[in-house]
């Protein structure tokens, strides 16, 4: 066979044919760069959203501790000016330290899990022998996006819940820091204190990241290959935005009894709910009406809409900016 390799054409039995220059593989990202990028989206999108994180949480637990009589039936921004003018408005950012604490382990870990379980899931056979196949990657988009969540939720849990108690806090302190709060749960609640609503959260959490991963993978890949001239931050940040309202209105009322579970005996109080998950669906359903089950969705939509799409944007640059680094 004569070849014109300048020119990237070969000559065989006198027909010529276009040779395809060798692929160049894609740049892989070392552990700790990948571990890094994870990381910094993940802190960055939860302090560029604190306040709305905040708001989230404390309409979600208003119900705990009123009757349907006393019940405050609030405004976002009657509920933001409270907090303005009876606790400042730094108050905003309230548990956003003990955020970027967990959040910096907890996406590391989420992001870093979910690559590596797809290339798990891609060694089975049954998913090996349908890698073309669009149902098969969205089975490990879905099925690797839930471990990835269940990973990093069960490895930084305790984080977690002091961040609830922390942002749920108004006008009487009982938590002053991660450190107190940690210490004051351990002796007051026990180990296993650092776990209450472990069960929910990751009943929760699991679904949630599993749609999160499978909305956002999906829509990237169809917006990219009908307009692949289009910005990767500006289509990171769309699909990332769609993708949170997809996993959050899927998975809210379970989010909302987690949150209610974490706080279950702060502060010395009493226990609210003294069954297991279904009894505390029934007993909001049955004190606060189904709209129970969603009190808080509207910040939380306003939270997710640019935390998701900043999340995704900033790992997807970042990933990219390392590779180009190392390489």
């Amino acid at each position: 066979m004569q070849t014109e390799a300048r020119v990237g054409v070969a000559v065989e039995g006198g027909v010529r044919k276009l040779v395809q220059p060798p692929q160049q593989k894609p740049q892989q990202l070392g552990t700790v760069s990948q571990l890094l990028a994870g990381g910094v989206a993940g802190a960055l999108a939860k302090t560029c959203t604190a306040p709305l994180a905040r708001l989230t949480i404390l309409f979600q637990v208003q119900g705990m501790h009123s009757n349907v009589a006393t019940l405050r039936k609030l405004s976002i921004w009657s509920e933001a000016s409270r907090i303005i003018h009876e606790e400042g408005f730094r108050a905003f950012w309230k548990g956003n330290l003990v955020t970027i604490a967990h959040r910096l382990p907890y996406s590391s870990v989420n992001f870093y899990a979910y690559e590596h379980y797809k290339k798990l899931l891609k060694t089975i056979p049954i998913l090996q022998s349908h890698t073309d196949n669009v149902s098969a990657d969205l089975c490990i988009q879905f099925v690797g996006g839930g471990l990835a969540g269940i990973t990093a939720s069960a490895s930084t849990y305790p984080l977690d819940l002091v961040r609830t108690r922390l942002a749920a806090q108004t006008n009487t302190t009982y938590y002053s820091g991660i450190f107190q709060a940690l210490q004051t749960i351990s002796k007051e609640e026990g180990i296993f204190g650092l776990y209450k609503g472990l069960g929910t959260t990751l009943l929760t959490v699991g679904p949630s990241i599993a749609i999160s991963f499978t909305v956002y993978e999906s829509m990237r890949s169809y917006w990219q290959s009908n307009r692949p001239n289009d910005s990767t931050a500006v289509v990171s940040l769309a699909c990332g935005s769609l993708s949170g309202i997809a996993s959050s209105t899927a998975t809210f009322p379970l989010d909302l009894v987690r949150r209610r579970k974490q706080l279950e005996g702060a502060g010395g109080r009493a226990r609210v709910y003294t069954t297991g998950l279904f009894g505390m669906f029934r007993h909001i359903i049955q004190t606060e009406g189904l709209r129970g089950l969603y009190r808080g969705i509207l910040p939380e939509y306003y939270k997710v809409v640019p935390g998701v799409g900043i999340c995704f944007m900033t790992y997807d640059t970042l990933k990219k900016l390392l590779a180009d680094i190392s390489a």
